[in-house]
C-alpha cells in the first residue's frame, strides 16, 4: 500500500541552547520584534530527561506549544512519523519503544477540528497497541465542548460523544484547559485533570496594574470564571445580559455594574467569530467605560474574528497559546499570546510523579 503525500512529521531537531533567551527580557524583546508570539511565562517544571518512563509525544495541531513543554520538562518530543493517503486517510507509527512507559499525547483538537481529533484516536489506540502503560491525552483546547446539553429538540451531546471516543481509543485519563463548561468532566469515566489558564492572565494583568479597574462577563454563563478572575485582580465585577430578540437578529445587551469611567477586563474562555465580544466593547462604552481590554484562554478566531477586533473600540486582547494563531492574528497589533507550556509542563510532571496537580492554582 502507497502512502500519500506526507502532511506532517513529528520529528523534530530541538532548539539549541544557545539560540533560547538567556532572559525574560530578551525573551520580551523577541517577541515585541514578531508581534504577537508566545511571551515566556514563569512557571518551570523539573528535568525528566533521566527518566526512562516517561515520554512525550504530538499530533499537528500544535506542535509549537509542545515543544515548548518539552523545553520546560528537559525533554525532546517523541519521535513519530505521521503522514496520509492519497484520499486523506491518517497513517500514524512510533518511532520509539513506548512499552511499560508513561505516555502523555499533547493534541488540541482546534481548526480543522474533525483531522485533528482523528490525528489523536490514531495516535492514542497506536500507543495501546504498542503497550504503554498509561497514556494521558493533553487537550489544551478540548473541540465540541459547546454542544454539552440538549439545549433543542433533537440535537446531539457532542461533549459527551468526544469524551467517548478518547476513552475507547485507550487513554487512560486527560488534562484539559479551560473547559467551556467544567462538568464535561463528569463525561469521563476516567480520571480527568482541569487546569485554569488564570495564574498565567492573572500575573499578567496585575503586572499591566490597569487603573480603576472592573472585570466583566461577556454573558451569565461565564459569571463563575469572571468571578474568580476579580477576586484573584481584587477588583469588582460586572455583567453583560445579553438577550436575543430573534433567530439571527442582533442581540440586545443590558449593563449590570457600575462601569462609568471604568477600565474594563472582559474575561472569557474562547473567542471564536468575535461578535459577542465586540458587541460587549459596544455596550460597555455606551455605558461610560473609559477603556475596554479583553482575555480569554482559546483563540478559536473563526471568520471575520480578526477584522472584527482591528476595528474594534478594544484596547487589546490577551489569548493564550492553547490554539495556534492564524498568521493574520499574529501580525494584529491588539492580540498578545501567553504561553501556558510552563504551566502545561508542571501539571504533566505531577500527573507522572503521581502528586497534586491542584497545587499549581493554590
Amino acid at each position: 500500500m502507497e502512502v500519500g503525500s506526507l502532511t506532517a512529521t513529528l520529528e523534530e531537531k530541538q532548539q539549541p541552547e544557545s539560540a533560547k533567551p538567556d532572559s525574560n527580557k530578551d525573551a520580551h524583546q523577541a517577541a515585541d520584534s514578531k508581534g504577537a508570539k508566545p511571551a515566556p511565562e514563569r512557571k518551570r517544571a523539573r528535568n525528566l530527561s533521566e527518566d526512562r518512563r516517561f515520554k512525550l509525544f504530538s499530533g499537528t495541531a500544535n506542535r509549537p506549544l509542545a515543544d515548548e513543554i518539552a523545553r520546560h520538562i528537559g525533554v525532546k518530543v517523541g519521535d513519530a512519523k505521521l503522514q496520509r493517503f492519497a484520499d486523506g486517510e491518517v497513517y500514524f507509527q512510533l518511532l520509539d519503544n513506548v512499552r511499560g512507559v508513561d505516555v502523555f499525547v499533547v493534541q488540541p483538537t482546534c481548526y480543522p477540528v474533525d483531522q485533528h481529533l482523528v490525528e489523536l484516536l490514531i495516535m492514542i489506540d497506536a500507543m495501546k497497541r504498542a503497550s504503554a502503560a498509561r497514556i494521558t491525552a493533553v487537550v489544551p483546547y478540548y473541540g465540541y465542548a459547546r454542544q454539552d446539553r440538549k439545549d433543542r429538540p433533537r440535537v446531539a451531546i457532542s461533549a459527551k460523544l468526544i469524551a467517548d471516543l478518547l476513552t475507547t481509543a485507550g487513554a487512560n485519563r486527560a488534562l484539559f484547559v479551560d473547559l467551556h463548561a467544567a462538568q464535561i468532566q463528569g463525561f469521563f469515566n476516567i480520571p480527568v485533570d482541569h487546569m485554569f489558564s488564570s495564574p498565567v492572565l492573572v500575573s499578567h494583568f496585575r503586572e499591566l496594574n490597569l487603573p480603576n479597574l472592573t472585570v466583566v462577563s461577556p454573558d451569565a454563563g461565564g459569571v463563575e470564571r469572571a468571578r474568580h478572575f476579580a477576586q484573584k485582580m481584587g477588583a469588582p465585577l460586572a455583567i453583560v445580559d445579553k438577550r436575543r430578540t430573534d433567530i439571527n437578529v442582533a442581540e440586545v445587551m443590558h449593563v449590570v455594574g457600575d462601569v462609568h469611567g471604568k477600565t474594563c477586563l472582559i474575561i472569557d474562555d474562547i473567542i471564536d467569530t468575535a461578535g459577542t465580544l465586540v458587541k460587549t466593547v459596544d455596550a460597555l462604552i455606551a455605558s461610560g467605560a473609559a477603556a475596554v481590554h479583553a482575555c480569554a484562554s482559546h483563540a478559536v478566531l473563526s471568520g471575520p474574528a480578526i477584522d472584527r477586533i482591528a476595528a474594534s473600540r478594544l484596547e487589546q486582547v490577551v489569548v493564550t497559546d492553547t490554539v495556534p494563531l492564524r498568521e493574520a492574528a499574529q501580525k494584529l497589533p491588539k492580540i498578545k499570546v501567553l504561553s501556558i507550556a510552563g504551566l502545561l509542563a508542571a501539571a504533566i510532571e505531577n500527573i507522572h510523579l503521581e502528586t497534586s496537580v491542584s497545587t499549581l492554582f493554590s
